[in-house]
């Protein structure tokens, strides 16, 4: 292995949040909009994220010292914050933790706490140009594309790569932000992103590793939730807030 950086990312989708929960409780009854009394950033996990985030610290916590984390980088989303405090705590390691706003979700706009029906009946245009442009590049009023996204993921990879020297570091984050540190990180097109994101998502809590070689990185596991069924923490998949715009 060559130059500097850190040699393991471990990256976690956070817990499920209340928002995940209202999410899905819209899209089932064909709601126009989530159910949310918070900002995006406010949003806090569920019971069963809250058990999910010890579960994830039950794990860390019996890595070998070779294996284990050595400084958390962190959304400062209520709802990644918490996963990682939690997890901390129950895994009995202190390590350094830095909160960064470039970890945080895709900013949505106005489409912001509206269902994929919402979207279609309270803004059609915005529907046909979201359809149109695709996920990678669509753009809604106020918020961010995917590759908006991966612009300041890229950013955010460069200060880790150069403060986290020799260092296994990881990475609480959310779901499209874990998919698009992939995509940079293993130098995806956007069409093997996009294959990669409709075969299959990232769950709550779930592990995803890569490691370095020679300045490259190598995706070693992807969306592990393993470490939930030991402890029997519930397994959940929710795709977010963020439509498809497939």
């Amino acid at each position: 292995m060559s130059g500097t950086g850190p040699t393991e990312l471990v990256l976690v989708r956070h817990g499920e949040s209340v928002g995940n929960v209202a999410a899905a409780e819209a899209e089932r009854t064909g709601a126009d909009t989530i159910a949310v009394q918070t900002r995006d950033a406010d949003t806090p996990l569920s019971v069963r994220g809250e058990d999910q985030a010890r579960a994830l610290g039950a794990w860390l916590g019996a890595l070998p010292p070779d294996r284990a984390p050595q400084s958390v980088w962190c959304s400062p989303y209520v709802r990644a914050a918490q996963t990682a405090a939690s997890a901390l705590d129950a895994s009995g390691l202190t390590v350094p933790v830095r909160y960064d706003e470039r970890l945080r979700d895709r900013e949505l706009g106005i489409i912001d706490r509206l269902t994929r029906a919402g979207v279609q009946r309270r803004f059609p245009e915005e529907d046909a140009r979201r359809h149109l442009l695709g996920k990678m590049y669509y753009r809604p009023p106020g918020g961010e594309s995917w590759a908006d996204v991966a612009q300041r993921l890229r950013s955010v990879l460069g200060d880790l790569m150069r403060l986290e020297d020799g260092h296994r570091v990881l990475v609480v984050t959310h779901d499209a932000t874990v998919m698009l540190l992939r995509y940079v990180l293993e130098g995806m097109t956007e069409a093997q992103l996009m294959a990669e994101v409709r075969r299959r998502g990232v769950r709550n809590a779930s592990v995803t590793q890569l490691t370095r070689h020679d300045d490259l990185w190598r995706l070693d596991t992807f969306d592990v939730v393993d470490h939930l069924e030991v402890l029997e923490a519930p397994v959940t998949s929710h795709p977010g807030t963020d439509p498809r715009g497939e």
